[in-house]
């Protein structure tokens, strides 16, 4: 089980820390709910949670199956949704353009990143919509 700290700073900002590895992260409300906006919200690092850990699932794939994925690139939009507000979906498009995969390692890869634990986590309202890019 992994610890994190977190220590609110003032201002609508959050420090966290990973207790093992000591690393830190500042979150900031957007500007769209009180905030500056200087930083990554909290439902900014949801979406990001989501497309990092669907990279790394398709890396365990990848690795694997023998398949490079270096420089492959996730780009992620946050949709909020009102009343309660929360995000109400995410946009991944998933860009592979330069892999040259086949039909079967397509398959495998896309699969793959359906498994993601941080999707999985995800409430079923949340709209889940990605795409993948190739040549």
């Amino acid at each position: 089980m992994e610890k994190l700290e977190l220590q609110y700073q003032g201002n609508l900002r959050v420090q966290a820390t990973h207790m093992r590895s000591g690393t830190m992260i500042t979150t900031d409300a957007p500007v769209d709910n009180h905030g500056l906006g200087q930083s990554f919200s909290p439902t900014d690092l949801l979406c990001t949670a989501a497309g990092a850990c669907m990279l790394t699932i398709m890396g365990i794939a990848a690795d694997t199956h023998g398949i490079d994925l270096k420089g492959v690139k996730v780009q992620v939009e946050k949709e909020m949704a009102a009343e309660p507000r929360r995000v109400g979906a995410i946009h991944m498009t998933v860009d592979l353009r330069g892999c040259n995969l086949d039909k079967k390692q397509r398959t495998i890869l896309e699969r793959s990143a359906q498994t993601c634990p941080v999707l999985l986590s995800l409430h079923p309202d949340v709209k889940k919509d990605i795409q993948y890019l190739y040549e």
